[in-house]
Formats: structure tokens, sequence, C-alpha cells
């Protein structure tokens, strides 16, 4: 990050990426909890995660009024002006992975008394890995101003939306081999689909990483590995559960 003569502009600028380091550790605490509670089926650890969405909210109200106080005192350019964008872009995509974190956690809450079918689980937890290692890699990248760790995040979307396909297909043969399977499994696709989108939100970061250093964007076509399966299943935007 560039010195200005006037420290304070400096200052507000490495404000904004401490908030956003904040933002980040937040989320990714509460997504590995929220897997951990669906993979053990904990009512209390669960409800600790929906409690935690509180703080990203408010972390990101501050990063977006803290960003346009830094634009209309200081009217930056070029790289400061990147600077206050992405902190704004970034902290809208971390924000609606904590809310996509709360869901998870909010659908363990209603299956909890459900009898219980560990293998379903496996394959989420591997799509979990992947989702977590994208989410670290892609702030990583931000932290570091790394273009290259940022496009291998973009690049790596796809091994996320072949894992969703695969749990898919997965759960789907679960629910035709017993009927009593259908209910729990059902909650476990709408997670499936939660964490595939908290995959397009950090290649949504890695994208403006890319941007916040270079002044450019991404190709517009992502690359992508689908069968259009749990899409046509479950398409529609993305809804928050009620408590």
């Amino acid at each position: 990050m560039s010195e200005h003569i006037v420290k304070s502009y400096d200052r507000d600028l490495e404000a904004l990426g401490r908030r956003i380091s904040e933002m980040g550790g937040v989320a990714e605490k509460m997504l590995a909890e929220a897997m951990d509670a669906l993979s053990m089926l904990d009512v209390e650890l669960a409800r600790r995660v929906v409690a935690s969405d509180a703080r990203l909210d408010i972390l990101q109200r501050e990063i977006e009024e803290n960003a346009v106080l830094t634009i209309a005192r200081r009217q930056p350019l070029a790289i400061d002006l990147r600077e206050c964008i992405a902190a704004i872009r970034i902290s809208g995509d971390i924000e609606r992975i904590g809310d996509l974190a709360k869901n998870i956690a909010k659908r363990t809450l209603k299956i909890a008394t459900e009898a219980r079918l560990p293998r379903a689980i496996v394959g989420l937890r591997s799509m979990h890995e992947v989702a977590a290692t994208q989410l670290k890699d892609a702030l990583d990248a931000y932290a570091l101003r790394d273009v290259e760790r940022a496009r291998a995040v973009w690049e790596n979307d796809a091994d996320l939306d072949a894992l969703e396909d695969s749990v898919f297909r997965d759960l789907l043969t679960f629910m035709m081999e017993d009927p009593r399977n259908i209910s729990f499994c059902t909650h476990l696709l709408f997670c499936s689909k939660n964490l595939e989108r908290i995959g397009d939100h950090t290649t949504n970061i890695s994208e403006t990483v890319v941007y916040l250093v270079t002044g450019e964007a991404m190709p517009m076509e992502r690359p992508k590995s689908r069968n259009g399966s749990l899409d046509a299943s479950l398409a529609g935007p993305e809804q928050d559960i009620p408590q």
C-alpha cells in the first residue's frame, strides 16, 4: 500500500484492511463450526453459529460506511480508489458467506431430531474442505495482494461444482433406497447448495483482488464442471431460511 503525504489517509486504508481480515476470520470460523454442527447434529453449536452472524453484519456496515467516507474526504484515484471499492465488494461477499454458513446451521437445527444417516454427510465434508480452502486462499490473496493465488481460486471453482453434482447423485440414491431418508437428505441438498455458493463468493473475492491489483477484470465466463442436475432442482436466489 503506497504511502501518502497525509498519514491519516494511510490509516484509513489500513483500517479497512484490518476489518476485512476480521470479517474473514469470523466467516472461516462460522463455516467450520457450521459443518461440525451438521456432522455431529450439535444443536448448541449450530445456535452459536447463527448468533455469530450479527458480528459480520456490523463489520460489513462499518466497512461500507468508512469506505464511503474515505472516498468523500480523500477523493482517491487509481489504486487508492480501487482499495475502497474492493473493501466494499469483499465485505459484501464475506457477509454472504456468513449467511450461507448460518443457513447450514439452521438446517442442522431442523434435522437434529431426525434419524441419522452418517454416510450422507461424507460428500458434504469433502465439499466443505474445498470451500474452506478456497475461502482461506481468497482471503490470503487479498491480504498479500497476490494475483496468482487469486487466479488459482478462480480456476479451482469448477472442483466444487463437480463435487456438488456428485453429492446430489449420492443423496438422490439414498432417498430412492428408503423414503424415510427423504426429509433428511433434502435438507442436505440445500446445505450442498450453500457450500457451492460459498465457492462462488470466494471466486468473487478472487476477481476483486485481481481488479484491485491490476485494474483489470477477469473473464465473464467462469470455469464450470456441472451437469445442471442440482441447479434444476434448487434453482432460485439465495434465501435465508426462517428460524
